[in-house]
């Protein structure tokens, strides 16, 4: 592979200056994509469109020159496969018009296949084949407890009362819902990687609303299973909000961590340990900033991660009107430091 920063640093091996890669860099940051949502006029369209996906994925690669493509998709495509379709609201997000409340709407919903996802099976060998072996390519799923909690709850919520009272008043149906998560995420994944994808992220955006002990009951343990799985590709796992599951998290099968911007490099380290590479974690905030102070935070950043295992992105996705000049200061910023 031409440019393969990404993987080594996954690998725990030095490299010749940090990888860095955007959650979200394929998305309404860039008109080019603006103008193609404007004339598809369906976000669900674009994700269950091959050629569209792809075209989508690689405009990043274009446009900000980043160490790694990550595959156009949602999170929320394996409940649908399962049996639970969604809607995108305008200016509200995902929807879904029934949702999981009693377990005979556990026992309807099926394990689902790769055939549930091939649409996103067809994107990656399309982004697989454009690349021609330049960078890498990342698949991505949601985490069993987040994909719960959206099943659950019907859509984002502040307080996701319904999700969370199931764990204390019905564990053993949350369990039965999170398995049947579980192995449909573990064949959707193993899927991507055959298809091709290098690297894959677990997303778990909900991880931060739960309590510890909750957390390592209702979350780890699926983690882990998708982790093992999915051996011997390299697995990021990104729990926003989790740093009270930091070093649960280094015990996991992974190779990288994903930080968000409210923990420091150096509690995230002391946390995790030295035998895993860490992600993040610029708040995405700082990019409405005039440019001299998004590269000096940048620069903050670098520094307090220090040398090794450290892959340069954001703490979280980066937000839709973000300015695409601050963007590349970033990224330019980050390729210009030297280790």
């Amino acid at each position: 592979m031409k440019n393969d920063l990404l993987l080594q640093a996954l690998r725990g091996e030095a490299t010749r200056r940090k990888p860095v890669w955007l959650m979200r860099q394929a998305g309404r940051i860039l008109p080019q994509y603006r103008r193609l949502s404007e004339r598809v006029g369906s976000f669900k369209t674009m994700v269950q469109t091959p050629d569209i996906a792809c075209e989508v994925t690689l405009q990043p690669i274009e446009e900000l020159d980043v160490d790694a493509a990550i595959i156009f998709s949602d999170i929320l495509v394996i409940p649908e496969a399962m049996g639970l379709p969604y809607e995108m609201e305008k200016n509200k997000g995902p929807v879904f018009p029934a949702t999981i409340g009693t377990a005979a709407d556990v026992d309807r919903m099926i394990i689902a296949g790769e055939e549930g996802v091939d649409y996103t099976v067809k994107a990656i060998k399309l982004v697989k084949s454009a690349l021609n072996n330049t960078i890498p390519l990342i698949g991505f799923a949601g985490a069993p407890w987040t994909i719960f909690a959206y099943m659950v709850e019907g859509s984002g919520s502040k307080t996701f009362t319904l999700s969370r009272s199931m764990l204390y008043n019905r564990p053993e149906m949350a369990h039965a819902l999170l398995h049947k998560i579980t192995q449909s995420t573990i064949n959707y994944l193993k899927a991507q990687v055959s298809a091709g994808a290098d690297v894959v992220q677990l997303f778990d955006t909900w991880a931060g609303i739960l309590s510890p002990q909750l957390y390592t009951r209702f979350s780890m343990p699926y983690l882990q299973q998708i982790c093992s799985a999915l051996q011997p590709t390299p697995v990021i796992v990104f729990a926003k909000g989790a740093f009270f599951a930091l070093s649960e998290i280094a015990q996991l099968s992974c190779a990288g961590m994903g930080l968000d911007w409210t923990i420091s490099p150096k509690f995230a380290r002391d946390m995790a340990g030295n035998n895993i590479t860490l992600q993040g974690n610029l708040d995405p905030c700082v990019l409405y900033a005039e440019l001299p102070f998004v590269q000096k935070a940048t620069l903050q950043m670098l520094q307090d991660f220090g040398p090794n295992r450290h892959i340069v992105n954001l703490g979280h996705g980066v937000y839709p009107d973000t300015p695409l000049d601050a963007v590349k200061c970033f990224i330019n910023t980050v390729k210009q430091y030297k280790i």
